[in-house]
């Protein structure tokens, strides 16, 4: 299966009432090889509702996104990238990308608000991979081995304890989806040189008895 790993950036953090006003992906292989990226602004049907906390994050303003597309018009835009990069015929094959990024709930509930809204039907995959479950379970078994981790499994703690950092302290979808694939690509390329002994599996047996 093709991995999708993608941001958003939005108004504000109620995908209900806040939007989306851009979208950074990165489109990978099942072997984690980079096939293609996208970045698109979005114009908000709603400006005002733009909140303060948000625009410091991603320092977007409304006239930043005055020659962006409105949301209908990125999806559909969205999809056809990767339809085109996949050599996908039918929108149905979407369920075929694993959808990924970090602490991925928040932004996939955003993407689907924004389905609705434009009224296209969400064809995506309900199995996604989160950097955050995954670098929280990877990290404990490094601990338990006498490993340290990052202080946090924030995106920017992650990327760093892997020597990755962004190039500016300002929020980017595109380069956000950059640095959550190399990580996602790390822990599972790591991840296989883990084994489990038959005695593991016993243990793990005998407590389910």
């Amino acid at each position: 299966m093709p991995y999708l790993v993608f941001d958003v950036e939005t108004t504000g953090l109620e995908p209900d009432y806040h939007e989306i006003i851009q979208i950074g992906a990165v489109l990978y292989d099942d072997r984690w090889n980079e096939i293609s990226t996208y970045l698109s602004n979005v114009y908000p049907e709603y400006p005002e509702r733009f909140s303060i906390p948000a625009s410091e994050v991603h320092n977007l303003t409304v006239a930043d996104l005055d020659d962006a597309p409105m949301i209908h018009e990125m999806l559909e835009d969205f999809e056809d990238w990767l339809m085109d990069e996949l050599n996908l015929q039918t929108r149905s094959d979407l369920r075929r990308i694993v959808v990924c990024g970090q602490s991925v709930t928040t932004d996939i509930n955003f993407l689907r608000f924004a389905y609705k809204k434009s009224q296209m039907s969400w064809e995506f995959s309900y199995r996604p991979l989160d950097l955050f479950v995954l670098s929280n379970f990877y990290f404990r078994i490094l601990k338990a081995n006498g490993i340290a981790g990052p202080k946090s499994l924030s995106l920017k703690s992650v990327a760093a304890y892997f020597g990755m950092e962004r190039e500016t302290e300002t929020h980017n979808a595109l380069e956000d989806s950059i640095l959550t694939g190399r990580c996602l690509a790390l822990i599972l390329k790591n991840a296989e040189k883990f084994r489990v002994s038959e005695d593991d599996l016993a243990f793990w047996e005998g407590e389910d008895d």
